[in-house]
């Protein structure tokens, strides 16, 4: 063992010698590399190719440097095919260049108008008259037709109802729900448009909860009735195990006071027995939600009075006198504002309000939006930005109409068509006015889906859905405040 040791000491002395009398330092260093590690025979091992720039960092290190090769097969890296995707220092000097623009904007906005913020005048929007409250008095009659829900459903259980008799009632409760606050709107004059807004808004996130309440309700009850069908053993079998089980509720146990009111303030339109639910309360997180929530509606109300209210005023004289040039560069004017609430206004609900709720009713299911901004199609946008009306509309809306022999393309626009009347039930009834375009804004989602879907694709696609959102806000926007001026300020004035 010495001496073979020996022997390969010497033998590595030999190779190491090499050198001098080879002239070349890179073919010596891997004869070295190959000798094994006992010495009786060498390990040959295949040299890896020069891949970027390691060799050469190790032969710097080394002492040794190729200064023959400095060129090697490769792409530029803006290529598609170069495979590069690291583009942070892009995206950094994007958003520079959109905080100095916007600066910019924002100096020359106090330079031209002053400080225009008013909280006064934001507390004038919700109240004419500091002892009328009819927009909160609308909102606490909601919990009447909550009740009467209730009241359908325990006695639907206890069957001392058909299930005709109970849908009759459903029926009649939800029409009212969507007509008594909409009626209220257009016939009380002490109402303002902004609370009007806020008092269908709670109405219309009722109707949705409480179709979601009486279908849930209404597929338990089929379901114990086909049990009953069977078998009354299993029937009774089944009741035991849903009774040893812990924190589990059975239908008809769930038919609470306790539980209707979890669920009609839990952040979610559609219902279920048994919520998933988070351990505790994160304080911490409570409050930097809270925190979020305060600083984001100061900050709304600001942008909103000090940026959006100015240009919408500019705004009406090219419209009145039809000039086209004008129009469209108010149009572009307003929209970089209108984006910019409306983004902060995503946050502030989607994150830190629902986000907020949901903590304090240690809500489980936290999926409140996905990754919209990623959206390559004006459908992928709308199956995302907006989880809680999605999941209701795929639930009690889309999959209902396919079970019915609906395709799938009547069943969407069914979905859209819903979603076009709930837009415009919640403008133009605050506003006395009825002009469509929220309605003809949405339905027009169809043939723009189309089209994206059609013509463009990747990031084409994506520029294109957010062209839409940037430019098909303010478009809605000006057409309900031209209107919604001359109908009130320019009309007195002609009569007169």
């Amino acid at each position: 063992m010495g001496d073979r040791g020996g022997a390969g000491g010497s033998r590595r002395r030999r190779t190491g010698s090499r050198p001098s009398s080879q002239g070349g330092g890179g073919p010596a260093e891997e004869e070295v590399r190959d000798v094994g590690p006992g010495g009786d025979a060498p390990a040959p091992a295949p040299a890896p190719a020069p891949d970027k720039d390691e060799n050469r960092d190790s032969d710097v290190g080394s002492g040794h440097w190729d200064l023959s090769r400095c060129h090697r097969l490769q792409d530029s890296l803006f290529s598609s095919d170069s495979g590069f995707s690291n583009y942070r220092g892009i995206l950094n000097w994007c958003v520079v260049m959109l905080i100095l623009s916007n600066a910019r904007l924002f100096l020359e906005n106090l330079i031209k108008y002053g400080i225009l913020v008013d909280p006064i005048q934001v507390v004038s929007l919700f109240l004419k008259d500091p002892y009328s409250w009819p927009a909160l008095c609308l909102v606490i009659v909601a919990n009447v037709f909550a009740v009467a829900a209730f009241q359908v459903e325990k006695r639907l259980a206890a069957g001392a109802l058909t299930e005709q008799a109970g849908l009759l009632l459903h029926v009649v409760n939800l029409a009212t729900i969507l007509c008594f606050p909409a009626a209220v709107a257009l016939l009380l004059e002490s109402i303002t448009p902004v609370g009007s807004v806020l008092a269908l808004m709670v109405y219309t996130i009722l109707f949705l909860k409480l179709v979601s309440y009486r279908d849930v309700n209404l597929w338990c009850r089929e379901r114990r009735a086909k049990a009953k069908a069977k078998a009354k053993a299993a029937s009774a079998g089944k009741k035991a195990n849903g009774g040893a089980a812990q924190h589990t509720v059975s239908y008809p146990d769930n038919l609470t006071y306790r539980d209707l009111y979890y669920f009609l303030l839990a952040p979610t339109l559609c219902y279920e027995l048994n919520f998933p639910r988070s351990p505790r309360i994160r304080k911490r997180f409570l409050l930097r939600r809270l925190l979020e929530m305060l600083f984001l509606t100061q900050l709304q109300v600001g942008l909103i009075q000090q940026w959006m209210v100015p240009t919408i005023q500019n705004s009406m004289k090219p419209f009145k006198d039809m000039d086209y040039s004008r129009i469209i560069e108010r149009l572009l004017k307003l929209a970089v504002p209108n984006h910019l609430i409306w983004l902060i206004f995503f946050y502030w609900f989607f994150h830190s309000c629902m986000n907020a709720v949901a903590e304090l009713m240690q809500f489980g299911d936290r999926e409140f939006y996905r990754d919209w901004w990623n959206s390559e199609s004006v459908t992928y946008f709308w199956q995302n930005w907006n989880i809680p009306v999605h999941k209701w509309c795929l639930r009690h809306f889309y999959k209902p109409m396919l079970r019915r022999g609906s395709s799938k393309w009547v069943a969407s626009t069914g979905v859209f068509f819903a979603s076009a009347f709930f837009h415009e039930y919640l403008v133009s009834i605050p506003l006395h006015m009825f002009r469509l375009w929220a309605f003809t804004g949405m339905m027009a989602q169809i043939p723009l889906a189309w089209i994206v879907s059609r013509f463009f694709q990747g990031n084409y696609g994506n520029a294109a859905v957010w062209l839409t959102l940037i430019i098909g806000q303010p478009v809605a926007v000006l057409m309900y405040v031209h209107d919604y001026y001359v109908l009130n300020y320019e009309a007195p004035v002609a009569g007169a």
